[in-house]
């Protein structure tokens, strides 16, 4: 994330909302986005304690749809989304020839034969192209609705609470990653319980041009329940605590299902090939060459990014992602290390402004809500 130099390619429908709201606005994935708006610290507090609103406009909506749609998709992606039933979703990949990530996704089942792909800000177009690509021969099209199409998210104890008596959907019904079509303040909708906080939380579909309405609604709903807005500094460091991994930090090109501890989404199991079936199947059977693990650093020092990993004064891994957790009060990490190192327990150091900082590995995610 940087600070704004020049105009990306696109601009959230609610950048005069999030101006009003004195919001620091960055270029993120090509677009601008509010940073934060009263502090990182004090918006992800919010969302844990009470709720945050976010503007997730940036991300790509990307509809299949056709009698072949589940069976294109299974053959695109590592999952195996025509075994999801109607109204539900779950987390996937799509991965290259070789095993490496384009891009992780949400796939929401909306209905037998139309299925919503959620893709990354950054990668939204190289996965529109590469379904656009791999959906050849199938009875089945793609409709990218990225740019048409707004998303606002509610997250945390409170969103239920502020969701349900503005929707005609009964949100008490609606299980975890689930999706259902209906209606909010009037609006057109989908509605979705997932998120990317590690709270309980609600994603809202609609419409670009509706997008401001629904942000004022969902604003004033939540007036009296403690929803503050909420940017892209706490959805990260709030995603961090709960072990979700960010594109870009955690995975990428060169990186495989298996090494973020993610081989749980590839289903060899399902019948007929998809692409990077032959070089996953090698990684399962012969086991990944480093594991995502979490770090607690134990000394004094903040891990970030890029920071080298050592064992007994020898490199065996890089930090992906580092933080002070807001919630638990000590510095946190996720990093790439060799498997021998992976073991919970085990004593690393991280390398801190040229020094050698006790960090100990520990199990993901750092963070898991009361149920």
């Amino acid at each position: 994330m940087t600070d704004v130099l020049e105009t990306p390619a696109h601009v959230t429908p609610l950048l005069d909302r999030h101006r009003a709201l004195g919001a620091k606005i960055i270029e993120f994935g090509g677009w601008l986005m509010p940073l934060q708006y009263s502090g990182i610290v004090a918006e992800h507090r919010a969302v844990r304690e009470h709720a945050g609103l976010f503007d997730l406009s940036h991300m790509g909506e990307l509809f299949v749809e056709g009698p072949q749609a589940g069976e294109a998709l299974a053959a695109a992606l590592v999952s195996d989304p025509p075994a999801l039933a109607v109204g539900r979703a779950h987390y996937s990949m799509i991965c290259a020839p070789d095993g490496g990530i384009l891009d992780d996704l949400i796939v929401y089942r909306l209905a037998d034969e139309r299925f919503l792909v959620v893709a990354n800000a950054a990668n939204a177009q190289i996965v529109s192209d590469a379904l656009t690509e791999r959906l050849a021969g199938y009875r089945a099209v793609l409709d990218d609705r990225s740019l048409a199409t707004a998303l606002c998210a509610v997250q945390g104890p409170e969103s239920a609470a502020i969701v349900g008596p503005i929707t005609d959907l009964d949100i008490g019904a609606l299980r975890y990653y689930a999706i259902a079509e209906g209606h909010v303040a009037g609006i057109q909708a989908l509605v979705a319980r997932t998120g990317y906080t590690g709270e309980d939380g609600f994603e809202v579909f609609v419409d670009t041009a509706r997008a401001s309405e629904l942000w004022d609604v969902l604003s004033a709903a939540g007036q009296s329940r403690g929803l503050v807005p909420a940017g892209l500094g706490a959805r990260d460091t709030l995603r961090l605590e709960a072990g979700m991994p960010l594109y870009g930090n955690e995975l990428d090109r060169s990186t495989n299902p298996f090494e973020a501890n993610l081989g749980r989404v590839v289903k060899l199991d399902k019948a007929g090939d998809f692409v990077g079936r032959p070089a996953l199947e090698k990684v399962a059977a012969d086991g990944p060459a480093r594991l995502l693990s979490g770090l607690i650093v134990r000394g004094r020092g903040i891990a970030r990014h890029g920071h080298p990993v050592l064992e007994d004064g020898r490199r065996i891994g890089t930090v992906t992602s580092g933080t002070q957790s807001p919630t638990l009060g000590v510095p946190i990490a996720m990093a790439y290390v060799a498997p021998a190192a992976a073991r919970p327990g085990t004593m690393l150091a991280v390398e801190i402004r040229e020094q050698p900082v006790a960090a100990e590995v520990v199990p993901l995610p750092f963070y898991r809500r009361a149920r």
